[in-house]
């Protein structure tokens, strides 16, 4: 029994001092969670003091931010100019923050839209009927189906067809027998002829019919509708047994063997984009790419967005773009050449414009910008930047919220010629957190 109970005392020993070295260890860690690292004015977060106490607006009481609530991100230390922040690079490497230079542009670049595929309009074909009737039986006319010229379509029945079919074949038998006569005569009953075929199409009838009705002489009982042009059934308003009334739409038939592409571009991208200037239009699903020619600018402007409307043509062999395919447009550009940086570089609040510039490690400033053109992922900077310089070229929205924060409302200023001269705003001073 003595020796069982020997054996329990150094473990019961050993417990303790784990249970005592664990508390004192994790005691640190679970401190400089709750540290304090600066009190805020909950009305107005820029504000921030070293000491507790009442916001000097409202009277409300300031705020304690813990390390652990403010994250990797938090300030190392105060900035030296207002709107400037000091992030640790572990914490710009957690956070996805990257850093690229400013770079001198040779002005070449790409263009690149979303385009949508629609039919040209100079070859789509609206089949209507000028008389009521009804329809006897349609041909396979399903909508989406190619169909040939002068391919059977349908057979309609319209008494009004037969008194005319009646007269024009009584104009071609006398314009027959008066050309035997004299020319006047023959002139004078080929017009005749002519004004009744005329009057024949106008209500629908195909020209192919009317020839077949001269050949064999006889007064057709029905009348075919056909396909004006090889093309795609896009539409169909008829089928057997259908009661039509005069003008009625029975088909809407495009030629797709040529179409157009209605991209929207900026004011300014629309200036690259004169008539005459060639574009590759790809598939994004098969990578296929066909060569397209700018025909116009529309004039049309969305009234919310302030977009235009560009037009493009190109042939279609194989028919492989269809109609409502959304493709991509690209067109090779040349601008002046200019400094640039990434596109993710640029905060654009819709007033000003700002990029957030190294200037130590792992400290940034906010400074502002003026831009230019944008070609690929890449705008040029007009005011505010020196080629060489490093800015945040990813994690920007992080960098400016924290920067929004140390401003307290201080503007962002930047000399007219993008040089860094030194300032009372910018020159580095030992400035303390405020305080009450």
């Amino acid at each position: 029994m003595i020796r069982r109970q020997l054996y329990f005392v150094p473990l019961a020993v050993a417990l303790i001092a784990g249970f005592v070295f664990g508390s004192l260890g994790a005691r640190p860690r679970q401190n400089q969670a709750h540290r304090v690292l600066y009190y805020v004015d909950p009305m107005h977060p820029g504000y921030r003091s070293d000491k507790p106490g009442t916001a000097p607006d409202c009277g409300m009481a300031l705020v304690p931010v813990f390390a652990e609530s403010a994250g990797a991100l938090a300030v190392t230390s105060a900035g030296p100019t207002p709107g400037m922040v000091q992030i640790d690079p572990a914490a710009q490497q957690l956070y996805g923050i990257r850093l690229a230079k400013v770079e001198k542009n040779r002005g070449q670049g790409t263009v690149r839209v979303f385009g949508r595929v629609v039919p040209d309009q100079t070859r789509v074909f609206r089949v209507n009927i000028g008389t009521e009737g009804y329809v006897k039986e349609t041909h396979d006319d399903a909508v989406g189906n190619h169909v040939g010229k002068n391919q059977h379509l349908a057979t309609v029945y319209a008494p009004e067809f037969l008194s005319l079919a009646g007269g024009y074949l009584s104009a071609n038998e006398r314009s027959g027998t008066a050309a035997a006569k004299d020319n006047a005569a023959a002139s004078q009953g080929a017009a005749s002829v002519q004004a009744r075929a005329d009057r024949l199409r106008n209500l629908g009838m195909s020209d192919a019919q009317i020839e077949e009705m001269s050949t064999n002489r006889k007064i057709p009982e029905d009348v075919y509708i056909v396909s004006p042009a090889d093309g795609f059934i896009l539409s169909r308003g008829i089928s057997a047994g259908l009661r039509f009334e005069r003008q009625m739409e029975l088909y809407t038939i495009a030629d797709l063997s040529h179409v157009w592409i209605l991209a929207e571009v900026i004011g300014k991208d629309a200036q690259a984009f004169r008539p005459g200037a060639i574009a590759r239009v790809t598939l994004s699903d098969t990578g296929q790419s066909f060569q397209a020619r700018v025909s116009n600018v529309l004039p049309e402007v969305d009234p919310a967005t302030r977009i235009l409307k560009l037009r493009l043509e190109v042939a279609n062999p194989g028919f492989k773009l269809r109609p409502d395919m959304f493709v991509n447009v690209e067109l090779p550009v040349s601008v002046p050449p200019g400094i640039s940086v990434p596109a993710d570089a640029v905060v654009d609040s819709g007033l000003s414009k700002r990029v957030f510039v190294e200037a130590a490690a792992g400290q940034f400033e906010a400074r502002a910008v003026e831009t230019g053109w944008r070609l690929d992922d890449r705008v040029q900077i007009v005011k505010g930047l020196l080629e060489g310089e490093t800015v945040v070229s990813a994690g920007t929205f992080l960098v400016d919220s924290e920067s929004r924060l140390r401003a307290a409302g201080n503007p962002i200023s930047a000399p007219p010629d993008g040089s860094r001269t030194e300032t009372a705003a910018n020159r580095p001073v030992s400035r303390p957190i405020a305080s009450h």
